[in-house]
């Protein structure tokens, strides 16, 4: 079973897919995923919710993080930040694609960007992820 499927299988019955996160391609270098702009996730109609949109990033974060962890270590989200440029629209699948800014022993920082299926710019995110010991 490759990364992807794993990470997928991984997640199931918790947040990320009750979200409906669908990972694209999980590597140690990025990790792309899918997530279709649903109206049980918008905050007005037809509008994709900001959390949504964090949650969907903060995912994204923890998960490149878990693929770059030592055996027996974990991860949790210690920072995070957004900045929103347009709305996801509902009916529409966005993408997010995130990619390592700093990967250390203590902490790794993540940039998400999520994009509408035209490639415009939604939101970038940028998280910061503690390394647990085991």
């Amino acid at each position: 079973m490759d990364q992807t499927e794993a990470m997928q299988k991984r997640v199931s019955g918790f947040f990320p897919e009750t979200l409906g996160i669908r990972f694209v391609s999980v590597t140690p270098e990025k990790v792309v995923a899918e997530m279709e702009v649903r109206d049980s996730l918008c905050t007005v109609p037809g509008i994709l919710h900001g959390g949504a949109v964090m949650a969907f990033a903060d995912t994204l974060g923890a998960v490149g993080t878990a693929v770059n962890l030592p055996d027996g270590a974990g991860t949790t989200t210690l920072e995070s930040k957004t900045n929103f440029f347009a709305a996801g629209r509902a009916g529409n699948v966005v993408v997010g694609e995130c990619v390592p800014l700093h990967r250390g022993r203590r902490t790794m920082v993540w940039q998400t960007n999520v994009r509408s299926p035209e490639g415009k710019l939604i939101a970038q995110v940028t998280q910061t992820q503690m390394v647990l010991e085991g």
